[in-house]
């Protein structure tokens, strides 16, 4: 069957063609499995980026554990959704970028890719603030310096990626190890009450009538189920060498959703210990208004009673900051050369999106200083949950199809959950609009 079946167009590069089939798939069941370890954790922590941190800070202060049912549902949303970037990836032989230019008009195919440039932009937003805070927090440096600064991380993607793909998943799993462990000791400080956090994962009618909570949840939505990651899993899973016929697809298909399937679950464990953190330390004590990190960050010591909680505080921060432009810078270079075939140094391409980002935040930390840091990282989590349907829409499209998927198409169940998925998504924002237009929502 030939590789453009389906598609417009002959696929003309692979995606990420410096890594593509990079990682051997070989030997037994255990160590093929032990191969595809790596790209979930990637995407995972995606999920756990500074824009989590304040979505998850705010939830928790202003209604305790009630947002712990957004993150689960969530979840159960991006496992659905990845597990079909990785059935693109594998099966279709394109990532999500190159599916969309390669099956639809270049008008169309133009403004998707603008509209996944706007969410990379949202992405990397809440990183250069969420990695300058933490750089503030721990070391003292100026909020407008540490923005620039992180222009420097440029340097140390382009290492990791000159090391080897294998080397830049095992970096971010260590970092995401340090998240885990710093937000295990300070759950223990907190100490909160388990039926109080189990009765949070349950759902509630309110989640959807009150107007500052239906935001904080499509914040917390837009920062879990990210359209960046769909474009970077489509593309990284195909760093895997994997046997060119059915079976080896369809047992790569396999491996790789239970990889993403654990890392994501991993995922969910520590944005529900930031929103149970917040919960069990402001809401529980009548601090119902912490909304930017650094106030969390000051008063997480003094009511734990536990210096180190701050520290850990922040060096999770830190990690989770500096982990998240890996994938962002990742997603980038999928987006740019997937949808306009335009291939421009690592560097470069780094340095354009961290500008993008850059300068809002630079204006923000100019004109409010440290009180306008939390509005603008939720905000940007939220314009990323305005544009998921937008990604989210082609992805079940294209996997739903026999033709595309050469035989391997998506189970009509998880097509049709994932279009539930899209619809509901796509009602939520606009009930989320209409509210913001009538003055519900305090922005």
């Amino acid at each position: 069957m030939p590789e453009f079946e389906g598609w417009r167009q002959e696929r003309s590069v692979p995606s990420l063609p410096e890594s593509h089939a990079s990682v051997p798939v070989t030997g037994r069941i255990l160590r093929r499995m032990a191969a595809f370890f790596g790209p979930g954790y990637l995407v995972a922590v995606g999920y756990m980026d500074p824009g989590n941190w304040a979505t998850s800070i705010a939830g928790g202060s202003a209604f305790g554990y009630t947002l712990l049912s957004v993150i689960l549902v969530s979840n159960f949303m991006a496992i659905l959704l990845q597990s079909l970037a990785v059935r693109l990836g594998i099966a279709g032989g394109r990532d999500l970028a190159q599916a969309c230019h390669d099956s639809y008009p270049r008008w169309a195919s133009n403004i998707l890719w603008v509209l996944a440039e706007g969410a990379i932009i949202a992405t990397d937003l809440a990183e250069v603030i969420g990695t300058a805070i933490a750089l503030n927090l721990l070391f003292g440096i100026p909020l407008g310096i540490g923005v620039v600064l992180t222009a420097l991380d440029v340097f140390l993607i382009l290492w990791l990626q000159n090391r080897g793909f294998r080397y830049l998943e095992a970096i971010v799993v260590a970092l995401t190890l340090i998240i885990a462990a710093s937000f295990v000791v300070q759950i223990i400080y907190a100490d909160p009450v388990l039926g109080d956090v189990l009765a949070g994962f349950i759902p509630r009618q309110e989640l959807l009538h009150n107007p500052n909570m239906l935001y904080l949840s499509l914040g917390i939505i837009g920062a879990t189920v990210m359209p960046h990651n769909l474009y970077l899993h489509s593309s990284i899973i195909q760093t895997r060498r994997i046997a060119d016929t059915t079976a080896g697809k369809r047992q790569a298909i396999w491996m790789g959703t239970l990889d993403s399937t654990i890392a994501l679950m991993f995922a969910l464990f520590i944005n529900g210990s930031i929103l149970v953190l917040s919960a069990a330390t402001f809401h529980a004590t009548g601090r119902t208004e912490i909304a930017e990190i650094q106030d969390a960050q000051r008063l997480i010591s003094p009511i734990l009673g536990a210096p180190l909680a701050a520290t850990l505080f922040g060096v999770a921060l830190l990690a989770s900051g500096l982990s998240s432009t890996v994938t962002a810078t990742l997603a980038g270079q999928v987006v740019m050369e997937g949808f306009i075939r335009l291939r421009i140094s690592p560097v470069a391409r780094r340095l354009i999106t961290r500008g993008l980002a850059i300068v809002p935040a630079v204006i923000v930390t100019f004109l409010y200083g440290e009180s306008g840091t939390g509005r603008l990282l939720i905000l940007s989590q939220v314009v990323l949950s305005l544009q998921l349907p937008f990604a989210v829409v082609p992805l079940v499209l294209f996997t739903a199809s026999r033709k595309k998927m050469g035989g391997l198409q998506a189970p009509l169940w998880l097509s049709v959950t994932s279009g539930a998925i899209a619809l509901l998504l796509t009602v939520l924002n606009i009930k989320m609009i209409v509210h913001v237009i009538m003055g519900g929502v305090v922005l």
